[in-house]
């Protein structure tokens, strides 16, 4: 039978001296909280947004050209001057022509011919389609009237129409410009002996935008003198990556910012160019971009043409979306993950995002209202850490 040991008062002591001094040295020791800065997760609206550099373009401009060869007397306008239709834009004296000068001029009052009708037949067609969509739009209004068709149907036939009036606009100025184009052909015909001052004319009312050509000098036939057209008729062309314009549609609205006016402007998008063009990065990549033009719901005076805008295409919109932050979120093995912060620790969880906005994400599993998150998140952090929220 063992005998019970007995310890004295000074080995007790001892002991507790001991147990404290290892606590004490393991609260030294201990690293210190992290700090780190929390989001919680919540619920609200979700804007997808596709951000892009623009800039400000006059929808119907036309660049007037010599039509001939020959010395150019000064042109007298300047940036900013109204033109009346049929105004003399410039005045170009031809030299005499030769024979082969002759025949060039008859193949090119030919061309001009063929040029000119086309573009009647051309505001023909346009014509027929505006009058079928005039006639659908009067009746699609009466349907929507009487509650048989629905808004966006409507909205539709509206939109139809009204896109056709200004393509019918826009032919019927075409038509304009190849009949002065036959005219200046014709009087270059016209002409023998040369000395025989050509009046160029303005195909169209407007300001004029840019004397290309001021002083007085020979020029050639086709040389641009002067662009006019109406900023009061503005547009915006926003170019994006290719691999982004997919993704944008007729109709979509449009937040013009950076304008260098107080709030921003507000349009839609009118159409998505087909064709691509190759445009060199600030790093030197080549790129593939399109062109995404939009009309603006009100015209601003303020804006000339050129004029350098950033736009924010609005693809989807969403209420009562559980989103994340975006900071907080970052790739793993297996997918999306963030630190969530559980009882001063955090722990590295997985998630599943759907759309993806400017600065949230819409959460599709693993997360729940409330939970908090390490919004950038450094190297440092590992899973289980402790962790404290950062004052802010």
């Amino acid at each position: 039978m063992h005998r019970k040991m007995k310890f004295s008062k000074t080995q007790r002591i001892a002991a507790v001296a001991a147990v404290v001094g290892a606590g004490v040295l393991f609260l030294i020791l201990r690293p210190s909280p992290l700090q780190v800065d929390l989001e919680s997760i919540v619920r609200g609206e979700l804007t997808v947004t596709l951000d892009g550099e623009g800039k400000t373009r006059v929808r119907d401009g036309f660049t007037i050209a010599s039509p001939v060869n020959g010395r150019i007397e000064r042109i007298t306008l300047e940036e900013g001057d109204v033109l009346d239709r049929h105004g003399v834009v410039a005045r170009v004296t031809p030299p005499p022509l030769n024979t082969r000068e002759r025949e060039e001029a008859e193949a090119r009052s030919r061309s001009a011919e063929a040029v000119l009708e086309a573009a009647r037949a051309n505001e023909r067609q346009v014509g027929v389609g505006l009058d079928r969509a005039a006639r659908k739009y009067r009746r699609y209004e009466n349907l929507y009237r009487q509650g048989a068709v629905s808004a966006e149907v409507f909205e539709d036939a509206r939109s139809a129409w009204q896109v056709l009036q200004k393509q019918h606009r826009a032919a019927g100025m075409n038509v304009e410009s190849a009949r002065y184009d036959l005219e200046a052909a014709r009087s270059l015909l016209g002409r023998s002996g040369g000395g025989n001052t050509v009046e160029i004319l303005a195909p169209e009312s407007g300001r004029v935008l840019r004397v290309l050509e001021k002083s007085a000098r020979v020029v050639s036939a086709g040389t641009p003198l002067v662009e006019i057209g109406d900023p009061g008729d503005m547009e915006v062309v926003i170019d994006v990556l290719s691999s982004d314009a997919v993704k944008v549609e007729p109709g979509m609205r449009v937040f013009v910012e950076e304008w260098g006016g107080g709030s921003p402007l507000q349009g839609v998008v009118r159409t998505i160019e087909p064709a691509a063009f190759t445009k060199i990065s600030a790093l030197g990549i080549e790129e593939k971009r399109v062109n995404i033009i939009v009309d603006l719901d009100e015209p601003e005076a303020r804006l000339g043409d050129n004029y350098r805008v950033q736009a924010k295409i609005i693809l989807w919109r969403g209420d009562d979306i559980l989103q994340v932050p975006v900071s907080a979120i970052f790739r793993g093995e297996k997918g999306w993950n963030v630190f969530s912060v559980r009882e001063n620790r955090v722990v590295k969880q997985s998630l599943t995002i759907g759309r993806r906005g400017t600065y949230h994400a819409e959460v599709l599993d693993g997360l729940e209202e409330g939970d908090r998150v390490v919004i950038h998140p450094t190297n440092d952090l590992e899973d289980g850490m402790r962790v404290k929220a950062a004052e802010r």
